[in-house]
């Protein structure tokens, strides 16, 4: 028997989901506007090519090293909300002082700094939406899939700008989509009822009890990141084909309207968690394993589409799990374990990438297509434990 909310209860859900939604379209416009755009800026700013990678690998390690104290902390202090909140206002200071930052030692310096408070977060927010959806009794997908509409029109708006205004301003529209980002935080709801206020979080070392949730960390950051070959070279593999920006921009968002469409009928379908995280290991195996053969421009549109799977359900399925797995107090500690085991294996295929992509293109998309049976295999060998999950 399913117990629906009370009317009132139905009305706090529906208030929860809204304002849930809108700042998860704004953190997710703000990435959206500031992942293909930054490099741009820091370009205009006068950084070098070593410049730049430095500006965008040092606040990748300043983020591995905030996501999971910090994620900690917010359990510890029961405030997720709080955290969030500071955080975000944290980020919008630390954007200005970067646009404001005289030379290209201190823009490497403030951003990077800047990327501690930005790098947490998302896994707070995602720790909040769970907890969120298990007191109200509602679904994830419909809520997630604004963040993931906001990315799209983040980069189209910011696309749009940057043919209009110089690169060395584009750092304001950043500036301006985390404004955007820091008031919304101030419509969040609480999540808490305040009884835990005076009761101590459990203790972390409680997650390494939990094999099953280690099996779903491991799967989920096998899978996403096997994307990392795919987000760093795509775009580069397909400009030496010759084909236009725009055909490489409409294939982009092709796989992030197909995780749209995905996100928005997930409660109509039903599937245990389990199942989606399968789908998604299984979307990402297909998907890679059509880019090794080096398809033509119709077929890699239509395994564009696979992105629903191989992103999409593989996150479904993980924040399914995490809900079913993680106490409550722990929730935002293991979103930081999580984010920071993705982060990593993120980071290291992206270099292993780097790589194999000098000698042939086609190896990047075959260590995706291993990564993604790496995944399948664990979720194999855990069949059963995953089962066990409670409902």
């Amino acid at each position: 028997m399913i117990l629906l909310p009370t009317p009132p209860d139905a009305a706090i859900a529906r208030s929860f989901s809204r304002r849930l939604a809108l700042f998860y379209g704004a953190v997710f416009a703000c990435f959206g506007a500031h992942l293909p755009f930054f490099p741009l800026w820091l370009s205009a700013s006068g950084l070098d090519a070593q410049g730049i990678g430095l500006a965008l690998a040092l606040p990748v390690a300043a983020r591995l090293a905030a996501v999971p104290l910090v994620t900690r902390l917010a359990d510890r202090r029961h405030a997720l909300r709080g955290f969030i909140r500071a955080l975000v206002v944290l980020t919008l200071v630390g954007m200005v002082l970067t646009g404001l930052a005289p030379g290209p030692v201190a823009i490497v310096a403030v951003f990077t700094v800047t990327a501690a408070a930005w790098g947490p977060v998302l896994p707070l927010t995602d720790a909040y939406a769970l907890r969120g959806v298990r007191r109200h009794r509602i679904d994830y997908g419909p809520i997630r899939l604004w963040g993931s509409a906001a990315f799209v029109a983040g980069a189209v708006g910011a696309g749009f700008l940057s043919d209009a205004i110089a690169g060395r301003h584009l750092i304001w529209v950043i500036v301006a989509a985390a404004l955007v980002g820091a008031g919304t935080s101030f419509l969040l709801e609480p999540v808490d009822d305040g009884s835990l206020a005076t009761v101590p979080a459990p203790p972390a070392k409680l997650l390494w009890r939990l094999p099953a949730l280690w099996l779903v960390a491991a799967a989920a950051a096998l899978v996403q990141g096997s994307h990392a070959g795919y987000y760093s070279f795509s775009a580069v593999m397909w400009r030496a084909e010759g084909w236009s920006g725009t055909t490489i921009s409409a294939l982009w968002s092709a796989g992030v309207l197909a995780e749209i469409v995905l996100f928005a009928l997930s409660p109509r379908l039903d599937l245990t968690p389990r199942v989606w995280l399968a789908l998604g290991a299984a979307g990402a195996l297909a998907r890679w394993l059509v880019m090794t053969t080096q398809p033509p421009l119709s077929v890699i549109g239509v395994a564009q589409l696979l992105h629903a799977l191989s992103f999409g359900a593989t996150h479904l399925g993980t924040m399914g799990l995490m809900a079913r797995l993680v106490p409550s107090g722990l929730t935002a500690t293991a979103q930081g374990f999580l984010a920071l085991l993705s982060g990593s294996a993120m980071a290291l295929a992206s270099v292993f990438a780097g790589l194999l992509y000098a000698p042939d293109g086609r190896w990047v998309y075959a260590l995706m297509l291993a990564m993604a049976a790496a995944a399948l295999t664990v979720l194999a060998l855990g069949w059963r434990r995953l089962a066990l999950a409670p409902d």
